[in-house]
Order: C-alpha cells, then sequence, then structure tokens
C-alpha cells in the first residue's frame, strides 16, 4: 500500500519564504504574522484592508461634519494664530503689545491701530511721530477679519484662549472642523460690523465676539440634540454682566457676535438631512454676504 506524499505548507503570498496555515479572512490569501490585520472576524491582508478603507463611508457628526473634529485641529490651529499675531506685534511694536500703558481694554497700542475695527481714516502717535492709517470707510475691509485676532494685551488674550479652548474643542466635535470654522469666522465678521455701526470712531479689537457666536451657537447646538443648557445659559449670563459693566468692552462686538453665531447655528443645527450640505453653504454664504452690505451702508 503507498503513502501520500506529505502536503507542503502555504508560504505568505508577500513573504514566500515565510510558511504559514493563516488566511486572510476576505480574500483568502496566506499571510504571515507581519502580515495579518486584525479584523472583526479573523485576519485580513493589507490590500483587502485599504480596499475596505477606499470603500467604507466615512463618519459624520449629527449635523454633516467629519468626524476629524474630535481631534481639536481646527481649535488648536485658531489659537496658534492669535499667539502667533500676539508674537509679531511684540516683535514689530514692542512689550506695549503684550502689556499696554493705557490699561486692559483701553490701553491702544499700534499693533491696534493697524488692525482694529475703526470706520474713519486716522492717524496714530508713535515715538517716530504720527502714522496715517486707513479706516473701514476708506476701503480698509480687512479690518473686520483682522480684529478678531488683536488683543488688548496678554491678560485680554489669554483669557479668550482659555475661553476658545475650552468650549471650541466641543463644538468642533460636533460640527467638525469647517463649519466649525465656518462658524468662528462668521460670528467674528458679525461682532466686527455690529461694533462698526454701534461706534465707529472707535478701535474695537478681540476675539470676543467670535466666543460669543460661540457660546450662543452651543446653546443652540445643545437645545437641537436635547441635551441640558444649563451650564452654557449660567455662562452667557455671566459674560452678559461682564460685557456691560467692565469699561472698554464693546458691547457691540459681543451682542453682534452672539446673534451671528446664532444665525449660524440655526443654519448648520436644522438643515434638512435630505439637502443638508447644500442648505448649508448656502445659508452661510447668503448670511456672509448680507454682513457685506451691512458693511459698505455703514459709512
Amino acid at each position: 500500500m503507498s503513502e501520500s506524499p506529505p502536503t507542503a505548507a502555504p508560504v505568505c503570498y508577500r513573504h514566500p519564504s515565510r510558511e504559514t496555515w493563516v488566511r486572510c479572512t476576505r480574500c483568502e490569501r496566506p499571510i504571515c504574522p507581519d502580515c495579518m490585520r486584525d479584523a472583526s472576524v479573523g485576519h485580513q491582508c493589507p490590500e483587502c484592508v485599504s480596499e475596505g478603507r477606499r470603500t467604507q463611508r466615512p463618519a459624520r457628526t449629527a449635523f454633516g461634519g467629519s468626524a476629524a473634529g474630535r481631534h481639536g485641529y481646527a481649535t488648536i490651529t485658531l489659537i496658534s494664530l492669535n499667539l502667533l499675531v500676539a508674537l509679531i506685534g511684540l516683535a514689530f511694536y514692542g512689550v506695549d503689545t503684550l502689556i499696554p500703558r493705557g490699561g486692559l481694554f483701553t490701553g491702544t497700542t499700534q499693533l491696534q491701530a493697524f488692525g482694529g475695527v475703526i470706520g474713519p481714516s486716522f492717524q496714530f502717535p508713535t515715538e517716530h511721530g504720527w502714522v496715517a492709517y486707513t479706516g473701514v470707510y476708506d476701503g480698509g475691509y480687512y479690518r473686520l477679519l483682522t480684529a478678531m485676532f488683536l488683543h488688548y494685551g496678554i491678560i485680554h488674550l489669554l483669557f479668550n484662549m482659555w475661553a476658545l479652548w475650552a468650549i471650541g474643542r466641543s463644538l468642533e466635535v460636533a460640527l467638525g472642523p469647517i463649519r466649525y470654522l465656518a462658524l468662528y469666522l462668521l460670528a467674528g465678521l458679525g461682532g466686527s460690523v455690529a461694533a462698526l455701526w454701534a461706534d465707529p470712531n472707535s478701535l474695537t479689537a478681540g476675539a470676543s465676539g467670535a466666543l460669543w457666536g460661540l457660546f450662543v451657537a452651543f446653546f443652540v447646538i445643545l437645545r437641537r440634540l436635547r441635551q441640558n443648557t444649563s451650564a452654557i445659559v449660567g455662562l452667557l449670563a455671566i459674560n452678559l454682566f461682564i460685557t456691560f459693566t467692565l469699561p472698554g468692552i464693546s458691547w457691540a462686538g459681543h451682542l453682534g457676535g452672539g446673534v451671528a453665531g446664532a444665525v449660524v447655528a440655526l443654519i448648520l443645527a436644522y438643515a434638512p438631512r435630505a439637502n443638508r450640505n447644500v442648505i448649508q453653504v448656502v445659508g452661510c454664504v447668503l448670511f456672509a454676504v448680507a454682513l457685506v452690505g451691512l458693511t459698505l451702508s455703514a459709512g
């Protein structure tokens, strides 16, 4: 009686010198330990894992945003930009940028003169003489954006950045990075436009308008998700008290940012699911156009 010859052990399809009895659960090709990728059942080869990632639908938030917001990259970027602007001001205009001589919220520095919100053109005194600056009425529209990244000293900067870190990450998780950035910028722009209308002859700067927009937007988001809003209501009440009691604070910038944040949050949170992306984009663009119209009509 003849014996059957022994069956040769399979070899890894990527490493022919390695014997293995483990096969990919999708394509059934032999794979060695270095090629095994854990799957819900068994193991898969690298090619099948890559193919699965390409065909898998990316995770989205409740409002259609990317789940990448859980990393907080957008919030970190915004904080970094604010800190970078402060360092640039320190390098070009000196220590007065971080410690204004006139006091918190009232000690205007050359950095605020360069990028703060103001309607008419003006001249600012420096140690080298008077410097002329262009206001919004004369075409300095960049001020509406740069103002939200400027601060009246290190205390103002650190307080706002702490608030941005505390609330920004939660909103970024809920909305996704792109929608969150759109909310922040439109809220900041709304605060700048409101400050321009309320007091065009005063320099206004700070991220507070954008932060007020985030506070109010967080309330809208929590309401939409049917979650407890007591904490954010208390925070809004405290900030409202500070806005109208501390001298030198732009109440119009704060409230304008809050109203803008509410409008954008309503667009993002209540857009019908069927055409959500289109409605969100069109709604935000139309609101931005409205802010531009208000700016042009202010002068």
